[in-house]
């Protein structure tokens, strides 16, 4: 089994995790240019004075008789080569001693008395303030404590110099990186939430976005400079779907209006056939075009204020469309019962819209109710104090899972040719537009009953406003 690793895709930890390896980067850049500047340094100016007596201390060992000895290392044969009259006297506390060289005859009466000296520095050169010309210095070696006295020839190798830096570095340099990084984690979510509160607002803004809105654009004031571009790729798109919006409604709007006049002609036509079943089906098929090239209008229209909306009677409004569709449901073999549990009930709204919305439900009941039974229209209050209308039949009823469906554009439960599929999802939507909804179920007795719940004419008039 493979695991592949994936970068963070939080923004915030993306910069911590980047803003610490940049600094490790740029501290180890630090260590790596003060090493160069030190040995570039005491090479110049030539003031490193314990070069000789450190590779005499790395070189020092003990020989199989205990005594002190020098093991070839190259940092000793580059000393002998370029230190012209090395000289050095090495003593242990035990007496052993190690020497090559002639001492200086300035210092030869010190190298008697070692016993009383334990460090110095020697020049006989008065007034010198610069390196001296020996030292004298107890020292830790790999043959034990010994005592070192010697001249000042020598240099700081770079592999002491980079050792001695490194060990600086890890008591240094490490605390200086972990309180960077502690202050990066902590700084760095507080800067990035800062920088960002301008797209929360435009992720607000999106999320408001919806399919009845027109000429939504996100707000680019508060956003950081590298998310713009973005921002207004997304404002182009919903100009973008703006106009095909519109340019889909006019297509709707201008359809509608083409069909209408061939569609009248043609039921004036039908109307001057002699009667029979075949002149029936074909005026009935005529008004379904009818009423189809109504309800594209009407989709239409959806789109205007509610600004234009005017008080109505809705009890008034059910009573004429009952009165207007009796005939039809009566052709039908249908018995209409007309209930209102108010004389007067109040809404605001588009009476034209309104209307269609209580028309294509008793069509809708017409159509579904099985051509049997009464279709029963009730208006009343709701127990919430909303105005109510319920349409039911007493057909077949709303088969299981198809109750929120019915609704959805082109949606049909029979397949048999009649209705398009708009007339429910045009009530669904003019009740949404009047603040309301709207819900199907069956009937305990049988057959189908939708409800359409309205707010009050003053409960409607505080959405609008």
């Amino acid at each position: 089994m493979t695991f592949a690793w994936r970068s963070p895709r939080s923004l915030k930890w993306r910069l911590v995790v980047r803003l610490v390896v940049f600094q490790t980067i740029m501290l180890t850049a630090i260590v790596i240019l003060a090493v160069g500047a030190v040995w570039t340094t005491v090479r110049i100016i030539d003031g490193y004075e314990d070069g000789s007596l450190d590779v005499l201390r790395d070189a020092l060992v003990r020989d199989a008789g205990g005594g002190l000895a020098l093991r070839s290392t190259s940092d000793l044969e580059l000393l002998r080569t370029e230190a012209k009259g090395l000289w050095f006297l090495i003593r242990d506390e035990t007496g052993n001693r190690l020497a090559e060289g002639d001492v200086p005859s300035e210092f030869f009466p010190l190298a008697q008395e070692l016993d009383h000296i334990a460090q110095a520095r020697l020049t006989w050169k008065p007034g010198n303030s610069g390196r001296p010309d020996g030292l004298v210095k107890w020292t830790e070696s790999a043959a034990g404590k010994v005592q070192i006295m010697t001249g000042t020839q020598g240099r700081m190798s770079l592999s002491r110099l980079i050792a001695g830096v490194s060990i600086s570095s890890l008591y240094i340099g490490l605390p200086v990186l972990a309180l960077m990084t502690l202050a990066t984690v902590l700084a760095t979510p507080f800067v990035v939430r800062k920088a960002m509160a301008g797209l929360n607002l435009v992720a607000a803004q999106a999320e408001r976005v919806d399919i009845d809105q027109r000429g939504v654009q996100l707000s680019v004031d508060q956003i950081p400079s590298e998310i713009e571009p973005l921002v207004k790729a997304v404002n182009d798109a919903l100009g973008r779907l703006d106009k095909g919006y519109e340019r889909h409604q006019r297509f709707l709007a201008d359809a509608a209006h083409e069909l209408r006049t061939p569609i009248a002609i043609l039921s004036t036509r039908i109307a001057s056939l002699p009667s029979g079943p075949q002149k029936a089906q074909l005026l009935e098929d005529a008004t379904r075009l009818s009423v189809l090239t109504g309800q594209l209008l009407d989709l239409q229209r959806l789109g205007q204020k509610a600004d234009d909306f005017v008080r109505l009677d809705l009890t008034a409004m059910a009573q004429r469309v009952v009165v207007d569709l009796a005939p039809l449901a009566f052709a039908a073999g249908y018995e209409i019962d007309f209930r209102a549990h108010e004389s007067v009930i109040h809404i605001w709204g588009d009476q034209t819209a309104l209307e269609r919305a209580l028309t294509n439900l008793v069509q809708n009941a017409i159509q579904h109710g099985g051509r049997r039974g009464t279709i029963t229209v009730r208006v009343g209050k709701a127990l919430s104090g909303a105005s109510e209308v319920e349409v039911c039949d007493e057909g077949e009823g709303i088969p299981p899972g198809e109750a929120e469906r019915i609704f959805e554009p082109f949606h049909r439960l029979r397949h048999d040719g009649k209705g398009a599929g708009l007339g429910l999802n045009l009530v669904r939507e003019i009740v949404h537009l009047h603040g309301g909804h709207v819900s199907a179920a069956n009937a305990p007795n049988g057959g189908a009953c939708l409800n359409v719940v309205l707010p009050s004419a003053l409960e409607q008039r505080v959405l609008t406003n």
